[in-house]
């Protein structure tokens, strides 16, 4: 996966320095390291580009957008990245489907704020799973049992601590007050757990992840399952969650499935992007390139034509309304 995405960068730079026909730069902002956000977000930039001077498609040259130059950047996740495309720091990026939504009604975590009018779907990618992780020889049975220990609560602006918290509060227990909580990403709570600085974490990604399947791989580890009068109770107060279970086997030694809420990852664009230029991007999307591109990652099987528009609760920009109702999926 490292490769797709320091090849989007190197076509980028190559690019840069050509003077043969017009290029635009269009930026895609996902996640951190240990999740799914900033892989995916390379094969996107992958499948999308097509810069100035690139060979023909069809004699195995890129097969994206001509002149376009996709580039994944990290960042911390779906609140920091919905307010980049609506500040224009970013032209795309990915964001689960609840932050989607409470952002561009200013209601949920944006209760309060500006509303971020300038939200546009593109796609609907794939399912993000809650994960409970525990060290393996940990003692903790249920959520309640999480109380007065140290968890990790996803980074600041993350949809990831926006999910984590949703869980916790409905269990009863409040940050900082009933727990100490550790602002971390994926990666940096699977160290920690397995050098035993951290007795918990929570975070929303597509299972699996690669930060937390590490974990499993080296140190052991145990995911906890979310009872149903929890689940219930975050679905009533944020409907974009759904009863989903973690598979049997989706992680070394986890040989149960794990009852869970899962919400959809999906990728937005400002609605300051041109019509044909999103249009062609979301074209590229649903190329065979791009299909043989998504199979380097782990949650590429999983993004599919027909669930397109699956969990849309934003305006469809101009530019993908338009290709979704020539492919006869939006009538």
């Amino acid at each position: 996966m490292k490769k797709l995405v320091i090849a989007a960068l190197a076509a980028a730079t190559l690019a840069a320095a050509s003077t043969a026909g017009a290029q635009t730069f269009f930026r895609i902002v996902s996640g951190s390291a240990g999740g799914n956000y900033f892989p995916m977000a390379g094969v996107l930039a992958n499948a999308i580009s097509n810069p100035p001077g690139s060979r023909p498609c069809d004699k195995g040259g890129a097969c994206g957008v001509p002149g376009l130059i996709a580039i994944a950047q990290s960042a911390n996740g779906s609140v920091a990245n919905v307010n980049a495309i609506q500040s224009g720091t970013a032209e795309s990026g990915l964001s689960q489907s609840d932050v989607a939504f409470w952002g561009f009604n200013g209601s949920g975590v944006f209760e309060g704020k500006p509303k971020l009018d300038k939200l546009r779907f593109l796609a609907n990618l794939y399912p993000e799973h809650i994960h409970v992780v525990l060290p393996k020889n940990s003692t903790v049975q249920k959520l309640e049992d999480l109380k007065g220990k140290k968890i990790g609560v996803g980074l600041p602006a993350s949809g990831a601590q926006v999910g984590a918290l949703l869980i916790l509060e409905q269990a009863g227990l409040k940050k900082n007050e009933n727990y100490q909580a550790e602002e971390l990403n994926t990666q940096q709570s699977a160290e920690r757990i397995q050098d035993n600085q951290l007795d918990a974490f929570l975070t929303v990604t597509g299972a699996p992840s690669s930060g937390i399947a590490q974990l499993a791989s080296i140190a052991g580890m145990r995911l906890l399952s979310i009872p149903k009068e929890v689940q219930d109770a975050v679905i009533a107060k944020a409907p974009f969650y759904f009863s989903s279970p973690i598979k049997s086997g989706t992680y070394e030694g986890q040989d149960y499935d794990v009852s869970t809420l899962a919400v959809g990852a999906q990728w937005l664009v400002s609605a300051d992007q041109p019509e044909e230029l999103v249009y062609g991007i979301t074209k590229a999307l649903w190329s065979d390139t791009a299909k043989k591109l998504l199979k380097h990652h782990a949650k590429g099987k999983e993004v599919t034509l027909e669930s397109a528009l699956g969990g849309r609760g934003i305006p469809l920009h101009p530019g993908a309304e338009r290709f979704y109702k020539e492919a006869g999926v939006l009538k």
